[in-house]
């Protein structure tokens, strides 16, 4: 999960899935916006296990500047600015990408937790996948008292990290309410803890701030789902947008492995990895500022089909 791009391998079995994305993304300002600048993270890169055919990403109106790179965790970024005056603005991602299956991991043959904690503090590598970048608080991510204890029943003495993890995933995904409108992108993990309701963003912030918490090095995964489920499946929360999961680190055998609150799901072929950090803040699909005045109304369209 956390690779540094390139190419997805081939080392899973069962099939692969080829996904036809579409993404758009409109702000429809209240008044004329004569400046702005903007940080884009919508692009998927080619990362383990996934491959990216192609991708486009159109803006409109035509950026004044635009540049167009990865970020230190392997993103893929747009920076741009727009000095002309304009009263909305339309980004459009059409993109084609293979996932392939994650291989089958045992959980309960997952290294001891406390082996995997000593294994992160003692780490000496700081390149991008690093568990070191992920062990302490961050902007969005604290580690407050109430959702550590919360994270310690699923853990006992001895606990394998992935059975573990596994369960603390389960517990949110039982436990919370799945419920649009009562937090937004500044809404901390207590906050959405003492509520146990939010949306994907939240679950993934509570699960991370827990494993965080007992010394387990956890990421913010930004992506995407599939929007029409196989045969005979639920369809997956959160399908309709830009969708939210943690990873935690099981060492440098089992690597990082996607765990998704929201839906109580192992991450695999339904998704589809955009961007990667230590929290909502690293990962922000649009960023920025504008120079204006007056509200904005914002409309998203996603659209994953399997091809």
């Amino acid at each position: 999960l956390l690779h540094p791009p390139g190419g997805a391998g081939s080392d899973g079995g069962g099939t692969r899935m080829i996904y036809e994305i579409r993404h758009l993304t409109a702000y429809a300002y209240a008044s004329p916006v004569p400046f702005a600048r903007h940080i884009l993270r919508l692009q998927p890169v080619g990362r383990r296990r996934q491959r990216v055919e192609r991708a486009t990403l159109a803006v409109d109106p035509v950026p004044t500047e635009r540049h167009d790179g990865l970020d230190f965790f392997g993103n893929a970024v747009t920076r741009m600015t727009i000095d002309a005056a304009h009263e909305g603005l339309v980004v459009s991602l059409s993109a084609r990408v293979e996932v392939s299956p994650r291989p089958p991991v045992d959980a309960g043959r997952s290294p001891p937790f406390e082996a995997i904690r000593d294994a992160a503090v003692a780490a000496s590598d700081l390149g991008p996948a690093s568990p070191a970048h992920f062990l302490f608080p961050s902007r969005l991510v604290g580690v407050p008292d109430a959702i550590r204890a919360y994270a310690e029943t699923c853990f006992p003495a001895g606990t394998p990290v992935l059975a573990g993890a596994i369960a603390l995933m389960g517990r949110i995904h039982r436990e919370f309410v799945y419920e649009t409108g009562v937090t937004d992108v500044t809404t901390l993990p207590l906050m959405a803890f003492d509520m146990r309701r939010g949306v994907c963003q939240d679950f993934a912030h509570v699960m991370i701030a827990g494993l965080r918490s007992l010394g387990l090095p956890a990421a913010y995964v930004g992506g995407y789902l599939r929007t029409v489920p196989p045969p005979g499946r639920p369809r997956l929360e959160g399908a309709d947008a830009m969708h939210a999961w943690a990873a935690v680190w099981c060492g440098p055998t089992l690597g990082w492995i996607g765990l998704d609150p929201t839906n109580d799901v192992i991450a695999d072929t339904d998704h589809i990895v955009v961007a990667v950090g230590r929290d909502y803040a690293d990962v922000a699909p649009v960023a920025g500022v504008i120079v204006g005045a007056g509200g904005q109304r914002l409309d998203v369209g996603v659209d994953v089909v399997p091809i």
